[in-house]
């Protein structure tokens, strides 16, 4: 667990590298960062910089070539894939500007989805959770048959039911219009605020990125500047 009056999330000196025909690309060279549970973080920067990359890492998704993540005082870049697959299902919600739900599930049985696989079903905080994200009259309804903004709902719902410690999110307004964006990132923030887990979101949206707690820009591997933000 996370040392008293410790960050939640702690990454230090980074490093990540890809063979390419062209010869090794550095993607993330040396980053170091922190985040506090109940606090928010964007990681904002140009196509390539290594936002997707650093969050991808710290999600267990792959693997980083140096540096330590230690996320509730584990540490995610020592761990093995059953692991990092067990704190995903338990520990961290992914959010994904794809939304990823299952097409064959209806919008009751995706909203359950992780929460069953983690064994945390909770019915009453899932009957909260579809209350607040509007999704009462559509639990029956598959994916295809919902909005783009339903669609995200759901996503960011099937994401808390497991009562995260911290949530993911990758361009989750990417594929919305503005007003649903804001719209869709206020129910969010209000979640988040509720459960108490801290939120890291890769955004390319100047807009989103000042509603943080704290803004960094990543350039060509490397953080650039630290903002703060919560305007």
């Amino acid at each position: 667990m996370t040392a008293p009056g410790g960050p939640l999330l702690s990454v230090r000196d980074l490093r990540k590298t890809y063979d390419t025909p062209q010869g090794a690309l550095s993607v993330l060279d040396g980053v170091s960062l922190d985040l506090d549970a109940g606090r928010t973080l964007a990681l904002t920067g140009e196509s390539g910089s290594g936002k997707s990359t650093l969050l991808h890492l710290i999600a267990g998704l792959d693997s980083a070539d140096g540096g330590q993540i230690l996320l509730d005082g584990r540490d995610v870049a020592a761990m093995g894939d059953s692991a990092r697959a067990d704190l995903r299902r338990r520990t961290i919600g992914l959010v994904f500007q794809q939304f990823n739900l299952v097409p064959s599930l209806t919008v009751a049985a995706n909203l359950a989805f992780q929460a069953r696989l983690a064994g945390r079903l909770d019915p009453d905080w899932q009957a909260a959770l579809t209350d607040r994200l509007g999704l009462t009259d559509l639990l029956d309804r598959y994916p295809e048959q919902l909005s783009g903004g339903q669609q995200q709902r759901v996503a960011i719902g099937r994401a808390l039911a497991i009562r995260p410690r911290l949530l993911l999110a990758d361009e989750p307004t990417g594929n919305l219009d503005e007003a649903t964006a804001d719209a869709v990132l206020d129910l969010t923030m209000d979640l988040v605020a509720e459960t108490g887990c801290a939120l890291l979101v890769v955004t390319h949206s100047a807009r989103l990125a000042e509603r943080m707690d704290r803004s960094v820009l990543l350039r060509a591997g490397q953080i650039a500047s630290q903002i703060a933000g919560g305007t």
